[in-house]
């Protein structure tokens, strides 16, 4: 689930000015098909994920109805693999898109209660990819079940940021087998 405070604004205004809107969970989300493993192939850059060079991962585990394990890995830059382990909680038992995720050890994510901080903002139909962010905006992940992505999927992905109220530059493509080789902008996919 890959969330944590923003280093960057990606939103069309901040929370509190004129015409804001929060990002908008789907109308429903199924958490049995959303369990297992995703490809992080391109997020708008956090301050705990840094380390992470290529290979981001995410697998989801459902432990009751209203919770979800979290474990994140990657290769870091020096080629050691990273990983952590945390807890999302669903907020919104209506939609299922929206939770609490977090850490231990992690600032701003050691607490297990909290307000909503992960969205399942677009799903594909058949669950091949999903773009999860926060209501705010400052962060946002790509999480494909595949790791491949190819300039067209890019186009694609970049046409739902931006109709999220995404800047599609603030957004960088995550390296992965068979995906972005290097990291660059969305929007010069």
């Amino acid at each position: 689930m890959l969330l944590a405070g923003g280093i960057a604004q990606a939103a069309p205004a901040p929370s509190g000015s004129a015409g804001f809107v929060p990002l908008a969970p789907i109308p429903s989300l199924d958490v049995d098909r959303y369990q297992g493993t995703w490809n992080q192939i391109a997020a708008v850059p956090q301050p705990f994920n840094l380390e992470c060079a290529r290979d981001t991962q995410a697998k989801y585990t459902l432990t009751d109805p209203a919770n979800v394990r979290v474990e994140n890995t990657c290769t870091t830059w020096n080629g050691e693999q990273n990983n952590i382990v945390g807890n999302a909680r669903v907020n919104d038992t209506v939609t299922n898109a929206q939770l609490h995720v977090s850490f231990p050890g992690v600032p701003t994510q050691e607490n297990p209660e909290g307000p909503t901080n992960y969205i399942v903002a677009y799903i594909a139909d058949d669950y091949s990819w999903a773009f999860v962010g926060d209501p705010f905006r400052t962060s946002g992940f790509v999480l494909s079940r595949s790791s491949e992505a190819s300039p067209e999927k890019f186009r694609e992905i970049r046409a739902v940021a931006e109709s999220l109220g995404y800047n599609s530059c603030l957004i960088l493509t995550s390296p992965t087998p068979g995906g972005a080789a290097g990291i660059q902008p969305l929007c010069t996919v």
